[in-house]
């Protein structure tokens, strides 16, 4: 696609943030939101009967969560377009939305201007990193540890996210759309990637890693 123009789906679980980057976004010329969804199964089921040029993806949403959308989208059609524009800093996060297939990751930290210049980058077929991110990035290249981001698949990193969640193991394979005995598997190879042996040893790993904050700290996560 040639210009900064085109047709944008905006995909948040809050309508008042939406309200508010649509806002920004179709002040520029040539933009225009064709679509909204609330949650990653609305926004793959909207994706194939809008077909925008760009998605604008939050990654924490209730039930499927952005880097699984943003999969399953990419999945669909390999050529979309998705930028993840997130309250997520965390370099892991980046780097799983990059592999699922996102083309841009942008936090709402971010100017207004940065979101905009994300979009007319990622249009025109580049990649957009926001500079805050971008840093994290490269000090995750440095980082002894090794992260549980370099390790997992995208959809393992999703069922550990649902997991951190305290989802049981039935709604996480309700929202997925998986067996429960998918999910109680890859739970267990989780946990044998990362070298953890229990739940507890998950959460203070996510902790440590920065994938869970320290306010979302309980007494577990999922189902043993």
């Amino acid at each position: 696609m040639n210009g900064a123009g085109g047709t944008i789906m905006l995909v948040d679980d809050h309508a008042v943030v939406r309200e508010g980057y649509r806002s920004v976004l179709q002040k520029q010329p040539g933009l225009r939101v064709v679509a909204e969804a609330g949650d990653g199964a609305e926004a793959y089921r909207l994706y194939k009967e809008t077909r925008p040029d760009i998605v604008v993806m939050d990654l924490a949403m209730p039930g499927v969560g952005g880097i699984e959308a943003v999969r399953r989208i990419r999945q669909w059609d390999r050529a979309a377009r998705i930028l993840v524009f997130t309250m997520h800093q965390n370099a892991g996060f980046a780097v799983q939305a990059i592999r699922a297939g996102a083309r841009g990751y942008v936090t709402k930290t971010s100017p207004p201007e940065t979101l905009v210049r994300a979009v007319t980058d990622v249009l025109a077929g580049r990649i957009a990193i926001s500079p805050d991110v971008d840093h994290e990035l490269a000090l995750h290249r440095l980082s002894g540890e090794t992260a549980a981001a370099d390790i997992l698949t995208p959809r393992e990193f999703e069922v550990m996210r649902m997991l951190l969640a305290e989802m049981t193991t039935e709604e996480i394979a309700n929202a997925l759309n998986i067996s429960p005995k998918t999910v109680a598997n890859q739970h267990s190879i989780i946990k044998d990637k990362l070298g953890v042996g229990s739940d507890i040893e998950l959460v203070l790993l996510a902790l440590r890693q920065g994938i869970l904050p320290q306010g979302d700290v309980s007494e577990g996560a999922g189902q043993e």
